[in-house]
Formats: C-alpha cells, structure tokens, sequence
C-alpha cells in the first residue's frame, strides 16, 4: 500500500508543487500580474501548440485516435454539463447559474490533465491527451459561451463570433496541423525537432505556476456554498460517475486513467476570464477555480491510489 501512495504522489506532487510555487513567487514579488498576462499569453499561443503538435507528431494515430474513448469523453462532457445545468437551475440564483455550471464541467485538460496524463504515461499520455484536449476544448468553449449568455445581462451568442473564436484557437491549430506529420510519418530536420522541445519545455512550468500565482486566498475564505457545490461536481461527483459508466463499456488500462484524470482535474482559470468578460459573477468564478485547484490534490491522487489498487489501470 505504501507502494501504491508513492507512486501516486509521484505523479500529482510535480504538477501540484509547480503550482503552489506559482503562489509562493507571486507572494514573493518575484512574479507579477504583468508576467502573468505575458506567460499565459505566450502559453496559449505558442508553446502549448508546440507541445501538442510534438505529441502528436511521432503518434501512433491507430493508438491515439480511439474512437470509443474519444466518444466517451465527447458524451460525458456533454452529459456533465447538462446535469450542472440542471443542478444550477434546480439550486442557483438566476444570476449565477452560468458561472456555476462552467465551473461545475470545465476542467483544466490543457495544463492539469495534460500535465498529469504526459507524467503518468509518457509519449503515449501526450499524444492520446492531446487530441483529448483538442476535442474537448470545443465544446467547453461552445458550451461555456453559450451557458454564460443565456444568464448574463452583457453577453449575446453570436455563431459568427463562437466559429471565429474554434477555428482560431492556436491549440486547435496545432494539432491539426501535427495530425497530416503523424499520418505521413513526416519528420522535422533535428535541429528544428530540438529547438521545437526546448520552446514546448517552457509550457508546463510556465503554465502551472501561473495558475498558482492567480490563486487569491481572499477569494478562498470569501467562498460560497455555490462555490463548494461547484467544486465537488468538477472534482469529484463527475469523475466517479464518468469512471463508473467508463467501466460498464469496458473501458480500461491507461486509457481509464487518462479518462479519470481529464474528467477530475480541476476547474479552469479561463473560465474566470469568461465569467468576467461576461458581466457575470467572476468573484464566484475565481472561489470555484481555488477550491477544485486544491481540492484536486487530494481527490486526483486518491482515485488514482483506488484505480490501481483495484487494477484497473
């Protein structure tokens, strides 16, 4: 058993210790709000592409590509979101019911989840992780644009806005153009495959610390109960229940535990920037990206100790 917890926190305490770094520097002032903004932009539009376009670039696309896993993943997210919907509408004030369900199906796949998947299984994490995260990111962005603007005064869903926003998604774009590479076995020149892993090494860190250097403990002891409910459906109820009906399709090995670790990672900080680009209630929005964050420490690495306790992964 102590084995297993070893093994565990080997995976989650790198991910999670950049993290709290992040919130140690900005304490510090070491970091500031302009690097933040920088880094993550750079993130978003750079780096990460980079690192998903070399994942999927010496892919296996017969492994990687796993309709019925992709299919799983499509449905549950989809499935997650109406039941938060129906939640919210059951339990929220009008007002914040699109806060409350972005927060409540939208993970951090791009940064925790795929952090975790590339520690836990390698190339093979990295490239099935990474067209996870390309997929999935549609329909968070789709379906949070959607939920927000129903509920907020300032926002309007546009389909021409929703398209243009898909289409140019700079991680979107770099997988598909890795996808023709992949297929093609195409190969970049060596010194251009090197350059390219030095820049994708700036993401995970840059990434993670960011997110930590954004988390307000302010905004933590102001937490709500909306905020707690929020927390449990992204950390805890949707991962059992979408490792549950995972299982019953016979769904197994590494690809469950990439499944867990995308369904149960924790809120994302882009959702914050929604909810405030919205009108809406972004103070709730911050509280939910804080308590899933820290809270996700605790439930990814115990449902990873219960997964191979019970080989299943």
């Amino acid at each position: 058993m102590l084995a297993l917890v070893q093994a565990t926190f080997d995976v989650t305490a790198p991910v999670f210790a950049l993290v709290l770094l992040g919130c140690v520097l900005k304490r510090l002032g070491w970091i500031d709000t302009p690097f933040i903004n920088t880094a993550s932009a750079l993130v978003f539009r750079a780096t990460m592409p980079t690192l998903l376009f070399l994942g999927i670039l010496k892919a296996d696309l017969g492994e990687a590509l796993q309709p019925l896993l992709l299919g799983y993943f499509a449905l549950a997210t989809v499935v997650s979101f109406l039941a938060a919907w129906g939640w919210a509408i059951w339990r929220c004030p009008h007002a914040d019911r699109g806060v409350y369900v972005q927060g409540a199906f939208r993970g951090n796949c791009g940064i925790v989840g795929l952090a975790l998947a590339a520690t836990q299984y390698g190339d093979y994490g990295l490239s099935v992780g990474g067209i996870m995260a390309g997929m999935v990111i549609l329909f968070y962005n789709v379906l949070s644009a959607i939920v927000l603007a129903l509920y907020s005064p300032h926002l309007e869903a546009n389909w021409r806005t929703l398209l243009r926003s898909i289409l140019g998604n700079p991680l979107i774009i770099g997988i598909l153009l890795a996808i023709p590479f992949a297929y093609f076995q195409w190969q970049l020149p060596r010194w251009l495959d090197t350059s390219a892993r030095y820049f994708a090494g700036l993401t995970l860190p840059l990434a993670l610390m960011c997110i930590g250097a954004t988390l307000s403990l302010a905004s933590l002891r102001e937490s709500s109960g909306l905020a707690v409910g929020a927390s449990l459906w992204k950390i805890v109820w949707i991962p059992l229940l979408g490792v549950l009906g995972a299982l019953a399709l016979g769904i197994q090995g590494p690809a469950l535990g990439i499944l867990f670790l995308y369904l149960g990672c924790p809120t994302a900080a882009s959702s914050f920037v929604m909810a405030r680009a919205a009108g809406s209630n972004a103070q709730l929005a911050a509280t939910i990206v804080v308590l899933s964050t820290l809270g996700g420490m605790l439930t990814t690495n115990l449902g990873l100790l219960l997964l191979k306790g019970f080989s299943l992964l």
